[in-house]
């Protein structure tokens, strides 16, 4: 079995993207839907336990550069970002997540 974990780093203002919604999926089944904390993460994640499959974690951008007053389009040049990725058999994976109001960036973390 597997873990997740994800940070969401606000690249604009160098800060952590305090609220901003993350949503998990496995195909049409929502196994996870909440915010990150005061320090970005989504610590009730990392306690589920998951099989090797593929997933997509969903970042609410637009409700979240809209809820900190910054301009964004309308409509927003990114809504939501969806990642759809992998999880192996075993281990822990950690997608962070790094964010503007128009470029994000995500890798395997550790």
């Amino acid at each position: 079995m597997t873990t997740l974990s994800t940070h969401v780093l606000d690249t604009a203002s160098g800060r952590p993207a305090t609220g901003m919604a993350v949503s998990l999926w496995s195909g049409e089944t929502l196994l996870f839907q909440g915010a990150a904390d005061a320090d970005g993460r989504c610590p009730a994640l990392r306690e589920m336990v998951l099989p090797a499959g593929t997933y997509r974690l969903d970042f609410g951008v637009a409700a979240y550069f809209r809820a900190t007053g910054a301009e964004i389009a309308e409509p927003p040049f990114l809504d939501v970002v969806p990642i759809v990725f992998g999880l192996g058999a075993e281990g822990h994976y950690h997608v962070p997540l790094l964010v503007a109001p128009y470029g994000y960036s995500t890798y395997r973390g550790s």
